[in-house]
């Protein structure tokens, strides 16, 4: 059997030939190995998106009892008719009735009645805590706007926030010289020349519309009318509906009269204040029987701000 022949070229070849490839295969694999540089960028930017913020939630998580929440003596003061009822009857009129509602942690509230002999006296007592399910608006947010409703619908307007004034830098001062006033043609004329009088300076103590007697009253004696003949605005006595001060975050008060008719009058007075996501809404209301005189708004309105007030230190205990 002929021996094959030994090229001294061929074994350098081979070699070549697999190192090649190695470097061949090697590079396959670092290619696969290595992330496509798009790839990077769009998981940079995933990882680098911030979460929406999300709103605070409110200040109360559950309510109080209403019906326990009003002492026995505010209880006699608001509603003076149990004074003369037995004590059987008046414990049953100071535990009031509690409102129907779905979920106490969400709403709650209670009435009273007492009758007297000269009218009857109501109390009504509501709680309602506001929550918000939009995660970007905070509960005290949500309430804020239950709130405004509630001011709107009596008739209080809510007062617009003033727009924030850029701050501009301070202008120099003008160096142009200050411009003399335009000289009056009476003033121009010969002061030797006599000035014509008015026509209505001569017909004022006839006919009494000429100048000297545009200022006069009207003999009318209507009110509201000035010098120019501008209503002006009627007199106020203070206790109109109104925002409160120092109730809660935000109060306000609201007193409405009934006509008066063959059963007497009715007045109502409800005090409105919210803190935080709670809103707390204090309803008092007299009617008068026969020809009885109306009730009196300003004891009405001390007598539900004072149960208010009391109502706030209890949500800030």
């Amino acid at each position: 059997m002929q021996r094959k022949r030994y090229s001294p070229g061929s074994a350098p070849g081979t070699l070549l030939g697999i190192g090649a490839g190695l470097a061949v295969t090697l590079g396959a694999l670092t290619g696969c190995s290595a992330a496509d540089p798009t790839e990077d960028v769009a998981l940079d930017a995933k990882a680098g998106v911030a979460a929406a913020p999300v709103a605070p939630p409110g200040r109360y998580r559950t309510l109080f009892e209403p019906c326990r929440a009003v002492p026995h003596a505010t209880l006699r003061e608001l509603l003076p008719g149990t004074t003369a009822m037995t004590d059987a009857d008046r414990a049953k009129v100071f535990r009031g009735t509690p409102a129907v509602t779905y979920d106490t942690d969400r709403r709650v509230g209670c009435t009273w009645n007492a009758d007297a002999e000269n009218g009857a006296h109501r109390l009504v007592l509501d709680v309602e805590r506001v929550v918000s399910y939009d995660p970007t608006v905070s509960d005290a947010a949500r309430a804020q706007e239950v709130y405004t409703r509630k001011q709107l619908a009596a008739g209080i307007v809510v007062p617009e926030t003033p727009p924030a004034t850029p701050t501009s830098p301070s202008a120099p001062p003008s160096t142009s010289p200050p411009t003399s006033p335009p000289t009056s043609p009476s003033t121009s004329a010969d002061p030797a020349t006599p000035a014509t009088p008015t026509t209505g300076a001569t017909t004022t103590g006839t006919t009494g519309t000429g100048a000297a007697g545009a200022g006069t009253a009207s003999p009318t004696g209507a009110p509201g009318t000035g010098a120019t003949g501008t209503p002006s605005a009627p007199a106020t006595t203070g206790l109109e509906p109104r925002t409160l001060g120092g109730l809660g975050e935000i109060a306000f008060v609201d007193d409405t009269l009934g006509k008066p008719g063959g059963n007497g009058q009715q007045r109502v007075v409800s005090v409105v204040f919210r803190t935080s996501n709670v809103i707390v809404t204090v309803e008092y209301r007299q009617r008068t029987t026969g020809a009885a005189a109306a009730p009196d708004s300003k004891e009405l309105q001390d007598r539900a701000q004072n149960l208010a007030r009391l109502l706030a230190d209890r949500l800030e205990e």
